[in-house]
């Protein structure tokens, strides 16, 4: 059973994410998504076995993408940055980009 976080934790990260990093989740939407061309996402959740986005298509709808995290399950808040920055250099070695540097 994928290990559920706190509203907290949830809260944190998604607001992060889709206030930081919208470029970040169209990055994983394109590399990891089924569908072509995707002009937006935001990140709408997580559990300990991945992450979900909601895509938005030129067309004006949209469609969910769940993304399994690169290292395996996790448990810990922590956890969750690393996995996502697994997925964005995953994301850019699927599409040919240079990562930018972590800190």
């Amino acid at each position: 059973m994928s290990h559920i976080f706190d509203e907290d934790a949830l809260a944190g990260v998604l607001r992060h994410m889709n206030a930081d990093h919208t470029d970040d989740n169209l990055l994983i939407a394109r590399a990891f998504g089924s569908v072509p061309d995707p002009i937006a996402a935001r990140m709408t959740g997580f559990d300990g076995d991945g992450g979900e986005w909601l895509v938005a298509l030129a067309d004006g709808s949209e469609t969910p993408l769940r993304v399994t995290w690169p290292n395996g399950p996790i448990s810990e808040r922590q956890e969750v940055r690393r996995e996502i920055v697994a997925l964005y250099d995953a994301s850019c070695a699927r599409l040919g980009l240079e990562p930018r540097q972590h800190s």
